[in-house]
Order: C-alpha cells, then sequence, then structure tokens
C-alpha cells in the first residue's frame, strides 16, 4: 500500500474474562483490510499496561506524560493512526473501564481523529456504550463518524467458528462506516500536515 494510505487501529475493548471482543474485531478487522482504503492495526487493550491512577497533572497541561512501559505499544499504535476504530460492548449501560483508562491516558493521540464504532452486547447491540464514547471523543476534538455496526444477540449471530450467519447486512454496514471513516481520516491527516 501506498505511504499516503490511512492507518486504522481496531481497539478491542474489553478485557473482561471470556470475552467476545476479539470475535468482533476480527471479523471488521477483516472487513477494513477487504475495502482496501487502510493499513490495518488491531490493538488488544488486555495486552496493555492500564493503571487506573493517572499522573498528577492534567493531559490540558502535559499532554503525553510518562507512561508505563506496558502501554508503549498501545500508545504508538494511537500515536500512528489517522482513523480508530471502537469495538465495545456495553456493561452496565456505557463502556469497558480499560477504554475509558486508556483514553484517558492520552490526548494528542485523539486529536483531530476519525474514530468510529462497532458495537455488540445484548438487546441494545452496544449503542449505549457507542452513545457515551461519542461525547468524550467529542472532548477530545475528535470527530467520530455517523454511520456504526452493531450486533444486538450477537451470540445468535456468529457460529463456534466466529462466522456470521448472515453476513451481508453487517459487512454493507462495515463498508459505508469505512467509507465515511476514509473520507474524514483523509481529510483530516491533510489538515493536521497543512496547519
Amino acid at each position: 500500500m501506498s505511504s499516503n494510505t490511512p492507518r486504522l487501529a481496531v481497539i478491542i475493548a474489553s478485557v473482561r474474562d471470556g470475552r467476545f471482543g476479539p470475535v468482533v474485531a476480527n471479523w471488521f478487522a477483516e472487513r477494513a483490510r477487504e475495502h482496501g482504503g487502510f493499513e490495518v492495526d488491531v490493538v488488544d487493550l488486555a495486552e496493555a499496561e492500564l493503571p487506573l491512577a493517572l499522573p498528577a497533572t492534567s493531559p490540558m497541561m502535559d499532554p503525553n506524560p510518562t507512561r508505563p512501559a506496558g502501554m508503549a505499544a498501545l500508545t504508538r499504535s494511537l500515536d500512528a493512526a489517522d482513523a480508530v476504530v471502537i469495538v465495545t460492548p456495553d456493561i452496565n449501560r456505557s463502556y469497558p473501564a480499560s477504554l475509558k483508562t486508556a483514553i484517558d491516558w492520552h490526548f494528542t493521540q485523539w486529536d483531530r481523529k476519525a474514530i468510529g464504532f462497532v458495537g455488540y452486547s445484548g438487546l441494545t447491540g452496544g449503542l449505549l456504550a457507542i452513545e457515551h464514547l461519542r461525547s468524550v471523543f467529542n472532548e477530545l476534538n475528535a470527530h467520530t463518524v455517523r454511520n456504526y455496526v452493531s450486533f444486538p444477540r450477537y451470540y445468535l449471530l456468529f457460529d463456534a467458528e466466529g462466522n456470521l450467519t448472515d453476513p451481508d447486512d453487517p459487512a454493507a454496514a462495515a463498508t459505508a462506516m469505512l467509507d465515511q471513516l476514509h473520507w474524514w481520516a483523509t481529510a483530516l491527516a491533510a489538515a493536521r500536515i497543512a496547519a
């Protein structure tokens, strides 16, 4: 791919035991690779050191604090990304604490980047988490795209091998979101260079 191809980080937000996030993230990452508009990097928060205690200085004053060594790969992926897709369940009508911690340890890494969402859960399909995340990323000066992918009752939609039993509608939703992400990621990357 060209060096001008935007980089997409697909973040697995859940770190809980028995999580389904990697199945959904791998499905989406494959759709993103088939789309052809991005260099795709899957980032698993379960592999990052995510301490709850944040630095004493506000990120407004020190946007790049000294971070734990076990967070370095996550930070590098976020630095390099032009777009990010968060793959998240609903947990107690919101998103996982692991994701909030990862967000709060970073600041400039989200600035003027395009953000998309893939949700999965019981009845809501992750929509409650997605709506909370939109306001968080707005505060961080990131642009969340309108389209999203949602898997209500995800446990009925994937087979034992992690394949969707009826893939057409989710694949179309993924393509629509990826098209929006590509437009915004390209436009924002050009604007960041020009600034």
